[in-house]
């Protein structure tokens, strides 16, 4: 497809809700744009910053289309928004639009493409419960849509052994019922049941609810899981403190504030 000129492409993370946890830069690239293209509900999120620009709204499952008529646009010469929920870069539209402009043959500099990163769901979420991403931590989607549950099977049970922070997207939703319930179980084969777990649900939103359980009694919230909620599963550190989830920046043993010492290589593994 021949680029025309003058047409851009921002992929623009709006951060978890309203516009005080936008970037700034995230404001100037909705100025910029002519044109903005994205699920109808973050076109909305965001309706206050787009009067004036052509709207191009679809529904959820519709991301292939959307990152399509988002590219069309800009090899016609707009400059185009392609808002995410969060971050575009986890989750979001960046995947699509790149995948679109590599089908194409992009030769990656025109149309130029522009990533504004946003504040990611588990981030905002790990704000409400207090300081639970302070070791190594992941992010594992769910949904078995557009990826064999075999895998996210064996990314759960990679993340659990190795005593990983997990965040759960897509948790649930209401065609896909078990594969909450199907990933505590997982969880449950190498962590303990008293493992702390914080369910958020729309996240610095109208209706915002934050839920501090285990994994034991996580069974018990499932029903009020869905597509607009966080789960933060703790590893074997983390603790609950005055109503807070906190993981420690270091495991037991370790004196806080005394550096360690890298002068020498680590031991050998046995």
């Amino acid at each position: 497809m021949a680029n025309t000129g003058g047409g851009k492409l921002y992929l623009v993370g709006l951060g978890p809700g309203g516009s005080s946890h936008l970037t700034h830069a995230a404001v100037a690239a909705l100025q910029d744009c002519d044109a903005v293209v994205g699920y109808r509900v973050y076109i909305d999120q965001a309706a206050e910053l787009l009067e004036g620009k052509e709207l191009v709204a679809m529904e959820l499952g519709q991301e292939m289309e959307r990152a399509t008529k988002a590219v069309e646009m800009a090899y016609s010469g707009r400059v185009v928004a392609v808002v995410s929920s969060g971050d575009a870069g986890i989750y979001g539209m960046s995947g699509p639009v790149f995948q679109v402009l590599t089908d194409l043959g992009w030769d990656g500099d025109n149309p130029p493409v522009e990533t504004i990163p946003g504040v990611s769901a588990m981030q905002a979420a790990a704000a409400l419960l207090g300081a639970p991403l302070m070791q190594d931590f992941c992010a594992i989607s769910l949904s078995d849509l557009l990826t064999p549950w075999d895998a996210i099977r064996r990314r759960l049970e990679a993340a659990a052994q190795g005593d990983f922070v997990v965040a759960l997207y897509n948790p649930r939703s209401r065609g896909r019922q078990w594969q909450i319930l199907e990933a505590r179980k997982i969880l449950l084969q190498h962590r303990s049941g008293q493992t702390p777990v914080g369910i958020v649900r729309d996240a610095f939103r109208p209706g915002q609810s934050v839920t501090i359980t285990d994994l034991e009694h996580l069974v018990d919230h499932a029903e009020a899981i869905d597509m607009v909620t966080t789960v933060l599963v703790g590893n074997s550190t983390t603790y609950l403190h005055q109503g807070h989830m906190a993981t420690p920046r270091g495991y037991e043993g370790k004196i806080a504030g005394q550096p360690q010492d890298r002068s020498q290589p680590p031991p050998a593994a046995p």
